[in-house]
């Protein structure tokens, strides 16, 4: 559930992690992003990752062929200090600064993420399609109480 939207100027910043070339199309890219999902917790990816400026986690979903019903990359990764250094295996990505509509959440996660994406994509946001992002606290006490922000860019 959404409890609170506010727009934002957002700095451009680096990631790093595992990606997908993935579809919303007949439920495809929850099947894609939750086996990554899977291959980042069963492999611990993102401990992996070196010069992490945080332990907070990204979902990044970007070169979108068209807009949300087109194919486009999701990345899930850390963000770094600097794309210098990538750790073998992973990809580097810069997020470049935008405007973005950050819609807060509630509820139990993940459901609560599925759900948010489903009214976004059936609002008349005026979108970029350039990055956006869900940013994952890495306080949590627990799986389901994962704070959740949702970063979408906007004209």
């Amino acid at each position: 559930m959404i409890t609170k939207i506010e727009i934002v100027e957002q700095p451009a910043f680096y990631l790093a992690g595992v990606s997908v070339r993935t579809t919303n199309q007949n439920g495809q890219s929850q099947k894609d992003i939750g086996a990554l999902w899977s291959r980042i917790m069963k492999d611990d990816l993102l401990q992996k990752i070196k010069d992490k400026a945080s332990d907070d986690t990204y979902c990044v979903y970007t070169d979108y062929e068209t807009d949300h019903t087109g194919y486009y990359i999701a990345l899930i990764g850390c963000k770094i200090n600097s794309l210098a250094n990538i750790t073998e295996g992973f990809i580097g990505m810069i997020i470049p600064a935008s405007k973005y509509q950050v819609y807060t959440l509630s509820g139990k996660f993940p459901e609560n993420v599925h759900e948010a994406w489903q009214e976004i994509w059936a609002s008349d946001v005026e979108r970029k399609y350039s990055a956006d992002f869900d940013l994952y606290g890495a306080n949590a006490k627990s799986f389901e109480e994962t704070g959740v922000k949702i970063y979408l860019a906007v004209k």
